[in-house]
């Protein structure tokens, strides 16, 4: 590697780390936009460029434990199961009865959303008690 591409290496990552960030944030605010696979992207980003953001994410009051969770078990929090399924549930509800796409847009979207639901509810389950032991855990990966 060539002196000069660390540099633009390592700024490409940070900018990608503010941005999943910045959309994980977001998705905070909108149910239709899950916030710990931005974290997780915004972590791996910033373990490439700046170890003081990626250990900000990883010991983050809110968004720490969730990361912590699916990286060292895999594990989801019930709460975000329980809010993604009913998301989930709302959203088919609409594409069915509401939305006016073609037969093949409604199937299309109710098997991507069956898909995620399957893969979700197949991960280990944390519990809001879990989930406080390991936000204690203050630990820099």
């Amino acid at each position: 590697m060539r002196r000069m591409d660390k540099p633009l290496r390592r700024a490409l990552y940070l900018m990608l780390g503010i941005l999943f960030f910045a959309t994980g944030v977001i998705g905070v605010f909108l149910p239709v936009l899950p916030t710990t696979p931005f974290m997780l992207l915004a972590l791996w980003a910033f373990s490439n460029s700046s170890q003081k953001l990626h250990d900000y994410i990883w010991n983050h009051k809110r968004y720490g434990p969730m990361v912590r969770a699916w990286k060292q078990y895999g594990a989801i929090p019930l709460k975000a199961k329980i809010s993604a399924i009913v998301v989930m549930s709302f959203s088919a509800f609409f594409v069915v009865f509401f939305s006016g796409a073609p037969m093949w847009a409604i199937v299309s979207a109710l098997a991507l959303m069956l898909v995620g639901a399957t893969y979700m509810l197949t991960r280990p389950t944390l519990r809001e008690s879990e989930i406080e032991k390991s936000a204690n855990k203050k630990v820099t990966n």
